[in-house]
């Protein structure tokens, strides 16, 4: 099944997201390796694709799981979670619809 997992950036946190963004982006790349990853992106805290020093407000990934507890399990272990970016991470079902 699909899963949306949505997580929220601490207050000034964009430099510990630039240093743990490539063991975050492994680990993504790993699931679109497996074939799971649907989709996966930061939101900008301002309207540009290269914020710059406004950083980001989040991040959402939707991507294929065996189960919901497999899936906050996966987003518990991500390093924007161990190293304080996201103060939480939302984990829910998600059905596609289009396209």
């Amino acid at each position: 099944m699909l899963y949306v997992l949505i997580g929220e950036d601490a207050p000034g946190s964009l430099e510990k997201r630039l240093a743990a963004r490539p063991e975050h982006v492994a680990r993504l790349q790993a699931l679109q390796a497996d074939g799971r990853l649907i989709l996966a992106g930061p939101c900008p805290a301002i309207d540009s694709p290269d914020p710059g020093p406004a950083g980001f407000t989040g991040s959402v990934i939707i991507a294929e799981f065996p189960s919901l507890a497999e899936a906050e399990a996966w987003a518990a272990a991500d390093p924007y979670v161990a190293t304080g970016v996201f103060v939480r991470c939302t984990v829910k079902p998600f059905r596609k619809t289009l396209p």
